[in-house]
């Protein structure tokens, strides 16, 4: 229970059930109150089934489950405490609304390039603006300009992307000056918000770490690299990490997962 633990192994072979029973040993075992425990996971599906998993083995024992919840969804909580407790404005909301953002991705692909797109070529261009990430000049204290996205790519690099779009670099920057500004954040800025604020915040970052001394992630080959990097924040103080996962079942390449974070 106390330090790093990382547990790989192939498909099927009980992964999860190895963390669900961990937590329900940490709850009834070791005394560990379930409030100071934080459970990740990378799909809302799968933290529901997580939560389904601990009901029924430890309901009955343990009625106040730990929290479990997808990384954007801890995200969330970062930028909301930062909001009411430091922030001197509101946070940006988060844009869920898919047809408004696809709307907003042809609005600025017409304007670069005088024509509308298609259907098809707004929807590659949405998926690739998702993974295509950039370093912008960071203003400590604040969390309007994104910086260090899901692959955290230096700027330079951004133009050499295979996106089959000459101007990408283009459209991504004015992609993301139009979220900022109609004060709209997606879901890769959520977390770039959560990770700027716990670097550049010391109490902000103490807060979760004291809150949460004991940090668990599963699927952890579907993590990408800034959500290591918000993990690695989160658990730096206590080092009490346990990781699950399987670096060859990888299915979320398309989204930034980076595997090979397991194996370094």
């Amino acid at each position: 229970v106390e330090g790093p633990v990382l547990l790989l192994a192939v498909p099927g072979s009980g992964k999860t059930t190895v963390l669900v029973t961990r937590l329900g040993y940490m709850l009834c075992c070791c005394g560990i109150a379930p409030d100071q425990i934080l459970t990740m996971t990378y799909t809302r599906a799968a933290a529901g089934e997580m939560k389904q998993r601990f009901a029924a083995l430890f309901g009955q024992d343990c009625p106040h489950p730990p929290e479990i919840r997808t990384i954007n969804g801890v995200s969330s909580k970062i930028i909301a405490y930062y909001a009411q407790n430091c922030g001197k404005r509101p946070p940006f909301i988060l844009a869920e609304d898919e047809s408004a953002l696809a709307k907003l991705v042809s609005d600025l692909y017409r304007d670069l390039c005088g024509e509308y797109p298609t259907q098809s070529v707004v929807k590659e261009l949405r998926k690739n603006l998702e993974l295509s990430y950039y370093t912008n000049p960071t203003i400590p204290g604040t969390y309007e300009t994104p910086s260090n996205y899901l692959r955290m790519l230096p700027e330079e690099l951004l133009g050499e992307l295979d996106t089959g779009f000459e101007k990408f670099p283009e459209l991504y920057r004015e992609y993301g000056k139009a979220l900022r500004d109609n004060e709209w954040m997606d879901y890769d800025d959520q977390m770039v918000y959560a990770k700027k604020i716990l670097e550049f915040h010391e109490d902000v970052r103490t807060h979760f770490q004291n809150r949460f001394p004991y940090i668990c992630v599963d699927e952890s080959q579907d993590t990408s690299r800034i959500q290591h990097a918000i993990i690695r924040l989160l658990a730096g103080k206590s080092g009490n990490i346990f990781m699950v996962g399987d670096e060859d079942q990888s299915i979320y390449g398309f989204r930034a997962a980076y595997p090979d974070a397991l194996m370094q």
